[in-house]
Parts: structure tokens; C-alpha cells; sequence
């Protein structure tokens, strides 16, 4: 959770910097849902999310030095500077993806996939409070319902989409309830160990063939939407500032270490200063390694394919496509 703090700070420097371009979406405040779901599946399970996916796409085993590289665009990103922000993607990790609540069906898909091939392997299927109100949500419900897919629907409701409060976007804010037929599950998404242990039991559920289940972890953002948007013009500086202080992700965790005499403070101190030395590193590499050159363009298309050519922006322009 501290590693992916202090990235997503660092991501917010460079950002400031203009080292960073684009859409960027930033993960801080949220760390105890991507932490605490990867603890409680297999490595061989699948997940998928929405632009948010910083913190997924570490949790899933890509390195601080691939993510920032991603972002700032440089060849040696995750998806070799071509995906930044919101296109990252990792051995049975599907991505970031840019459409509000598209990757929500594509998650049925692969839990579709992992009973068809007889596989003991479920999917998370991510979405935000935004997306929640959406038609294809519902549809994908109704399907995987019917077929007994095992598939966790998972709704992050940071109380925001976008600028908009689940207040004003959503007659009934029971996320968790809407599966209907579903049954479903509201977690505080600021403990981790709360989430952790509820998606054991959600895992456990899909694993035994009873079809999806569904877990809204309430959670909050400490950034904006976006890069673009302060955060402070439909929310008050006080009201961040109280989620902070009162349910921070890392400081429960700290204190219910310290506490619990799990740790002692030099412990956790030590793991800050290897922290902020790690991200420092992958910032470094992220500034200083090369941008992927322009004949790269159509590289990569598809996964193992011939090499072929790419029209370019007008006819006379190719490009070679190499998997």
C-alpha cells in the first residue's frame, strides 16, 4: 500500500512536471482494494478494471520502474510506451480500459472462458459508482446469473463519479444490493483486511460452481478525477482532510500493527525509507529511458502473428506490425 502511495504521488509530481501527458487517473486513498483483493486470490485468477488501474497493474506484478516508464511513455513500460495511464496490462491482468463500465461484460467473457475450459479460476470484474448505473451492467448480470459464471462483481464507490456524489447520480446508493438475484456484499474498502477477508469468501463462493456474487467496497479518492480536475470544487478541502485523518488505508493498518505488537515503529519506518528509495529509482529510469521510435508504431498488434503492413495516415506511408 505504501509502495503504490508514494507512486501515485510521484506520478502526480511528474505530472505537475509535464513529464507526464494525457489522462492520468490517480489511485491514492484507494490502496486497501487492490491490495486486499490480490491477497485473497490466486495468481492464476484474472481481473479487469476501469482507468483507474495504477494500482492493479502493480498488484498484479508489474514493477514501480514499468508503470512509471508506462506513463511517461518510454520504451521500457509495461506495455512499451504506447499504453500510459489507462492501457496497462500484465499476465492475466486485462487492463486499464477507457469506456465507463466496458470492461464489465469482458469480465463475464473471461469468467465465461474459465468455465468453459473447466479451469478452478474466477475473474474480478472492477467498476466504479459511475458506471454502476449503466445498462451493460445490468446485462451482464442477467447473463452471468443465468450461466453461473464465476465472476466477482466489484464496485469501488469512491462517493464520486467523476463531480458528480452518488447522491445525485443514483436513486438507491445500495450498490451492493443491485445484482437482485446477485447476492452481495458491502465492505469498508479502507480496512484491507476487511477486504481481504471478504473476498476470500466471495472467491470461495464463485469457486464452488453457485455462480457470480457481488462486493461494493466503499471507498475515497484523494485526488481529483483526473489530473484536470482539483477535486475541491464539489467537495470541501475539510471533508478530504477528515477521510484522512480518520480512515487513511495505511495509518489503520500501522496502528492496528502497532497495537497488536505486529510491528514496531523502526519496522515500519525501514519500509518507508526502501519505499521512497524504490520509487526515486523507477522515476529516474522513468525520465532518462528513450521514447520508442516512430517504426515501433504498428509493432505489436497481435500477440503472434507473421509480421505484416500497417497503412500509415495516408497510403504512402507503411508500417511493418511485428508481434
Amino acid at each position: 500500500m505504501q509502495t503504490i502511495r508514494r507512486m501515485e504521488l510521484k506520478s502526480d509530481q511528474l505530472y505537475k512536471q509535464k513529464i507526464i501527458r494525457g489522462f492520468c487517473h490517480l489511485y491514492d486513498g484507494q490502496e486497501a482494494c487492490c491490495v486486499g483483493l490480490e491477497a485473497s486470490i490466486n495468481a492464476t485468477d484474472h481481473l479487469i478494471t476501469a482507468y483507474r488501474a495504477h494500482g492493479y497493474t502493480y498488484t498484479r506484478g508489474v514493477s514501480v520502474k514499468e508503470i512509471l516508464a508506462e506513463l511517461t511513455g518510454r520504451r521500457g513500460g509495461c506495455a512499451k510506451g504506447k499504453g500510459g495511464s489507462m492501457h496497462m496490462y500484465a499476465k492475466n491482468f486485462y487492463g486499464g480500459n477507457g469506456i465507463v463500465g466496458a470492461q464489465v461484460p469482458l469480465g463475464a467473457g473471461i469468467a465465461l472462458a474459465c468455465k468453459y475450459f473447466g479451469k478452478d479460476e474466477i475473474c474480478l470484474s472492477l467498476y466504479g459508482d459511475g458506471a454502476a448505473n449503466q445498462g451493460q451492467i445490468f446485462e451482464t448480470y442477467n447473463m452471468a446469473a443465468l450461466w453461473k459464471l464465476p465472476c466477482i462483481f466489484i464496485c469501488e464507490n469512491n462517493r464520486y463519479g467523476m463531480g458528480t456524489s452518488v447522491e445525485r447520480a443514483a436513486a438507491s446508493t445500495d450498490y451492493y444490493k443491485r445484482g437482485d438475484y446477485i447476492p452481495g456484499l458491502r465492505i469498508d474498502g479502507m480496512d484491507v483486511l476487511c477486504v481481504r477477508e471478504a473476498t476470500k469468501f466471495a472467491a470461495d463462493h464463485c469457486r464452488s460452481g453457485k455462480g457470480p456474487i457481488l462486493m461494493e467496497l466503499q471507498t475515497y479518492r484523494y485526488h481529483g478525477h483526473s489530473m484536470s480536475d482539483p477535486g475541491i470544487s464539489y467537495r470541501t478541502r475539510e471533508e478530504i482532510q477528515e477521510v484522512r485523518s480518520k480512515s487513511d488505508p495505511i495509518t489503520l493498518l500501522k496502528d492496528r500493527m502497532l497495537n497488536n505488537n505486529l510491528s514496531s515503529v523502526e519496522e515500519l519506518k525501514e519500509i518507508d525509507v526502501e519505499v521512497r528509495k524504490e520509487i526515486e529509482e523507477a522515476a529516474q529510469f522513468a525520465t532518462t529511458d528513450p521514447e520508442p521510435p516512430l517504426e515501433e508504431l504498428g509493432y505489436h498488434i497481435y500477440h503472434n502473428e507473421a509480421p505484416f503492413d500497417v497503412r500509415g495516415a495516408n497510403p504512402w506511408i507503411k508500417y511493418k506490425s511485428v508481434s
